[in-house]
């Protein structure tokens, strides 16, 4: 039985917000296209219709997170014109970013992962952080470009690295000391 357009475009937008969500939770190598189809509620035969393989997936769905990372970023940043790092910095370094890792930063979750692969989505995940440091060297304090540049880059591994810290403790203490102090370390307003 074919399905129409319509129903074949929903279809796949379901397979690539559940694969989004597993594959930030569990990782690309530990979630299964027949784990996926299920979880959308759908027939594994059926992935193929959509995607070449597993790879093909990951790719568009790392692609997808990226870009929405940027946007929801720029959102924050243009909500807050008085205080965008410090909105950012709210937002990420939060407790919802590591309770929710299916929901959440799709760096913070995948990173790990993607830095021991090659290809497309490494490529892609290189395409990303780099976006990422262009934001923050627009809102970050310095003198210069190159200097405003320079802070982008450690800003961000400081945000990444205290969410990826702050997720492999038990406590909850030192997990949320890992989040505050790197949010108060980088903000404009504590210095």
């Amino acid at each position: 039985m074919r399905v129409s357009r319509e129903k074949f475009a929903e279809n796949r937008e379901k397979i690539l917000g559940v694969a989004g969500v597993l594959f930030r939770e569990k990782g690309f190598e530990s979630t299964g296209v027949a784990e996926i189809m299920k979880a959308a509620g759908l027939t594994h035969g059926g992935f193929y219709g959509h995607f070449q393989s597993k790879e093909d997936l990951a790719l568009e769905v790392s692609r997808a997170l990226i870009e929405r990372v940027k946007i929801r970023w720029n959102e924050i940043i243009t909500s807050a014109p008085n205080a965008p790092l410090d909105a950012l910095l709210n937002h990420y370094l939060s407790r919802c970013s590591v309770d929710d890792p299916g929901g959440s930063c799709v760096f913070a979750s995948l990173v790990q992962e993607v830095s021991r692969s090659q290809g497309a989505v490494r490529s892609t995940f290189n395409d990303g952080l780099s976006a990422l440091v262009d934001i923050l060297s627009e809102i970050v304090p310095g003198d210069s470009a190159q200097e405003r540049r320079a802070k982008g880059f450690t800003t961000l591994s400081a945000m990444m690295g205290a969410v990826i810290l702050a997720r492999a403790v038990e406590s909850r203490e030192l997990s949320d000391n890992f989040l505050f102090t790197t949010r108060d370390a980088l903000s404009p307003a504590k210095s």
